[in-house]
């Protein structure tokens, strides 16, 4: 079972001026004709209308291995072995700040610290909910705004693991409920942490230094924690990357502790001002991924899009052979993907598109639409009709076209296309339906 929570975007793609400027030049000039369903064509542009399906696509995959995930929307945790991708293990860095500056913890002799907890509140996961081992890191290096950070991105911490003995293990539950005191509140994982590190936190704030007088005081004296997995010999099959908002107010760490037999709390804050970023890891070593990204002529077989690391590719030069004339009225690239419904590595429900442009072939431009997955058919449905009238009337480049999950640093999606001369029984298709003026 994959849970998909409400995901929010974040990503900033860069779109061409362009583009944008050449689609609103085809909406304005031409009435009722983009994005135009057969549905909607009047008697006599659907008796004089051509129909073509016969586009041979060229189909592979890249790397993309300099994703940024800076501030995403969902931070990621845990590890799952896919058995068609290999292993993938996540984990994110992320500052804490205070809730409040220069806390009164009152005597420090007073104070019976009860707990540390670093609780994240769940957003979703992809693969199974089997056991896995959680590890927490103090940084020793900071995290900086004006940095850019990428998945394969490292900080410096200190080795020792602040979870608590004897609660490194945890069984997620995303679907569950999760209870603190006499409050129930949305879903959390709470990781346990070590009982010393609050009493160095209560020791700081009462010792008359100013660590604790703001919050860029804070941010030097502690920089940050790593939250990763280490889960050893995952099965084929096994394991699940989960999703966490962190920007949510119960996402913090918080010390629970009783002066002189009264229960108190003081909240460490995880909030929009504090930096973060996701660290991702996969190997392909030994699937047929690897071999598709070294030799792109094996991508007729299958292709191939993952979530952090790697994006599916179509070229269709057929398309430049259209006639300059044409109005396009539809334009349904058709992409079949390899799924059994109800297995848990499932394609998820939408892919981006994008291009690059020509001048700069290492950004990545949105071409304004997204595929819709639909679980009767298996396949993505991308309507390519703006797109395609842009290409053949020369205000935009046919160059290839790039597709990823949607949720590209936020999620672990991942997806398998049938390629143009799969074996199985669908392949990809354009179906173009328009007419020559």
């Amino acid at each position: 079972m994959n849970i998909h929570g409400n995901y929010s975007w974040r990503k900033v793609i860069r779109l061409s001026a362009t583009f944008l400027l050449g689609l609103f030049l085809i909406v304005s000039c031409k009435k009722k004709e983009s994005g135009l369903g057969l549905n909607t064509l009047d008697s006599n542009a659907l008796l004089n209308s051509i129909q073509t399906d016969t586009f041979s696509l060229i189909t592979y995959t890249i790397l993309d291995d300099s994703v940024i995930t800076k501030d995403p929307a969902f931070s990621v945790l845990g590890s799952y072995n896919d058995p068609k991708f290999g292993p993938m293990n996540a984990g994110f860095y992320t500052q804490l700040r205070l809730s409040g500056v220069n806390p009164n913890f009152g005597d420090p002799m007073t104070i019976v610290i009860d707990s540390l907890m670093l609780g994240l509140e769940y957003s979703g996961y992809y693969g199974d909910l089997s056991d896995q081992t959680l590890e927490v890191f103090e940084l020793t290096e900071s995290i900086s705004k004006d940095s850019t950070y990428y998945a394969f991105s490292t900080l410096s911490y200190n080795p020792t693991n602040l979870v608590e003995p004897g609660f490194e293990t945890f069984s997620p539950d995303p679907g569950g409920i999760t209870v603190i005191g006499e409050d129930t509140v949305d879903t959390q994982l709470r990781i346990r942490l070590k009982n010393s590190l609050a009493q160095t936190f209560i020791d700081e704030a009462t010792n008359g230094g100013t660590n604790f007088a703001s919050n860029d005081n804070f941010l030097q004296f502690f920089k940050g924690l790593y939250v990763r997995v280490n889960n050893t010999a995952q099965a084929s099959g096994t394991g699940a990357i989960f999703y966490f908002n962190l920007n949510d107010a119960l996402s913090k760490m918080t010390i629970y502790y009783k002066q002189d037999g009264e229960s108190k709390k003081y909240d460490f804050v995880i909030n929009s001002e504090c930096v973060d970023f996701n660290h991702v890891e996969v190997d392909y070593t030994g699937k047929d991924i690897q071999q598709v990204i070294s030799t792109p002529s094996e991508g007729k077989d299958a292709f191939y899009s993952q979530s952090f690391i790697s994006r599916a590719v179509v070229s269709i030069p057929g398309i430049s052979n259209l006639p300059k004339n044409a109005v396009i009225h539809r334009a349904d690239l058709n992409l079949p993907v390899q799924y059994q419904t109800g297995t848990k590595y499932s394609p998820g429900f939408e892919v981006s598109v994008v291009i690059r442009p020509e001048n700069d072939p290492y950004s990545l431009s949105s071409i304004g639409v997204f595929g819709a997955y639909d679980a009767t058919k298996k396949h993505f449905s991308v309507n390519l009709s703006a797109y395609l009238q842009s290409v053949i009337s020369g205000l935009t480049p046919n160059t290839e076209l790039i597709f990823s999950p949607r949720y590209f640093v936020t999620s672990a999606d991942r997806i398998i296309f049938n390629g143009q001369e799969t074996d199985n029984k669908k392949q990809p298709q354009l179906i173009i339906t328009y007419t020559k003026y």
